[in-house]
């Protein structure tokens, strides 16, 4: 039945997505970041949905004239050579032969985030794209929720399988990043119940994250809550809000939780972390070794720990999306990661500075200030997970800098309309020219 249904769903999205590219960006959105294929036992767990849905966005995009702008921004021009400089690594890599799966999914997923920023382009595009990573990932993350508070904290929450975010980490700072969007839903939502539902939602996600045991997105939602709160514009209910669900939700925990979360103060003691630090010890050392275009993707064998780690048997994944970065792209890559999240916050500043004081911009603003409390969740929780090229923060770069060029355009639009409505200086023909008479003359 699973199967049926999510195949139904399918086929209405691409008869849709033939004459509207935007709708195929949306759906591919909804297939790569929530994988509802993985939800059935049939035929559709393993059927290339995402890839069918690709090839009709992109056969769309030839046979429609639907109005396409890609936004040319230090951060859209730092993530394309991005993607440039790790092809140039890939051809370096050290273990070219293993690369290639890793490889394709990567260039998938930044090659429909390039299409997404060409084809979005209006309000209505923006908001619909949130709605997609809401119900994508809140999806999980309210499930998560509802399950720790079922179980009495008693059980890990566990991500799709097959997906970046499977693990029980990944998950949590997933859920922590969607949080602010849910936000940011709420705040600018119309109907009373939706904005109820998603107030619930976001306490259940909140839940979900505490309830996956893992230290690195508690450190997360410390951060983010913060965030939230300095950029939310109605800080009191939210500072109730927070006051009461936190503290009751910690308690809630059972003591296994809280023994897990005191492994922070003594990390020496513990293995996972140990085994983290030398991750992070061989990524820095291969990068001193191999400095522009580190060792490619898949280092994580034997072979090169033996090379490069401080203890060489102890073979771990990188565990940190900057040391993943600099230990398979080199330090110019890292640089270039760095730059797309460095100028994607100031587009926001930008926004947020354009925006202040004009109404009808209100949620444009408010976007902004959210998905900016997103990219602290996401430098935090995700410098300790094997996040880098997860979907969703290249998916908030899409809406700041989509949400950038929408702004410019009604800038220049209410320009030209002020210009036109000026009246021009007024030209006087030599026929219309009055004699003035002297004094003591008439005209007569």
């Amino acid at each position: 039945m699973r199967d049926l249904l999510i195949t139904l769903i399918v086929l209405w999205i691409l008869l849709k997505a033939v004459k509207h590219p935007a709708i195929g960006i949306l759906g591919w959105v909804w297939i790569s970041v929530m994988n509802p294929h993985r939800l059935a036992w049939g035929f559709a767990y393993d059927f290339p949905f995402a890839m069918l849905m690709a090839a009709v966005t992109l056969l769309s995009l030839v046979i429609t004239k639907d109005k396409r702008q890609f936004p040319v921004t230090p951060a859209t021009v730092s993530l394309i050579l991005f993607i440039f400089w790790m092809n140039i690594t890939s051809l370096f890599a050290i273990n070219f032969d293993q690369i290639y799966p890793l490889w394709s999914r990567v260039m998938k997923i930044l090659f429909m985030t390039l299409v997404a920023m060409s084809v979005l382009n209006t309000k209505q595009h923006i908001r619909w794209l949130v709605w997609t990573l809401v119900v994508s990932l809140g999806y999980y993350g309210v499930k998560g929720g509802a399950f720790t508070l079922a179980t009495g904290g008693g059980y890990t929450v566990w991500g799709p399988a097959g997906s970046f975010i499977e693990e029980n980490n990944a998950l949590a700072v997933a859920t922590i990043m969607l949080i602010p969007m849910l936000r940011y839903l709420q705040l600018t939502e119309e109907n009373l119940w939706v904005r109820r539902g998603l107030v619930v939602a976001m306490g259940l996600c909140a839940v979900s994250a505490i309830g996956s045991y893992s230290r690195g997105a508690l450190i997360a939602i410390v951060s983010m809550s913060f965030f939230l709160w300095t950029k939310s514009p109605r800080k009191l209910p939210l500072a109730l809000l927070m006051i009461i669900l936190i503290p009751f939700v910690v308690l809630f925990m059972p003591q296994k939780w809280e023994d897990r979360m005191n492994t922070i103060q003594t990390y020496q003691q513990d293995s996972s972390a140990l085994g983290r630090l030398n991750a992070w010890g061989m990524a820095w050392n291969l990068a001193v070794d191999r400095p522009l275009v580190g060792g490619g993707f898949e280092i994580y064998d034997k072979e090169v720990f033996a090379r490069y780690a401080p203890e060489p048997k102890n073979v771990h994944a990188a565990h940190s999306i900057y040391f993943q970065i600099l230990g398979e792209h080199g330090f110019v890559g890292l640089f270039l990661f760095l730059a797309i999240g460095f100028f994607t916050w100031r587009s926001g500043s930008w926004i947020i500075r354009e925006t202040r004081g004009k109404p009808d911009l209100h949620w444009a603003n408010t976007l902004a200030r959210m998905l900016q409390v997103s990219q602290i969740a996401y430098a935090t929780g995700a410098a300790f997970l094997s996040l880098a090229y997860f979907d969703l923060p290249y998916y908030i770069v899409v809406l700041m800098e989509v949400t950038k060029l929408y702004i410019k355009n009604q800038q220049e639009e209410n320009s030209r309309v002020v210009s036109s409505q000026r009246p021009g200086p007024q030209v006087i023909r030599p026929a219309e020219l009055s004699v003035i008479p002297r004094e003591g003359e008439s005209l007569g």
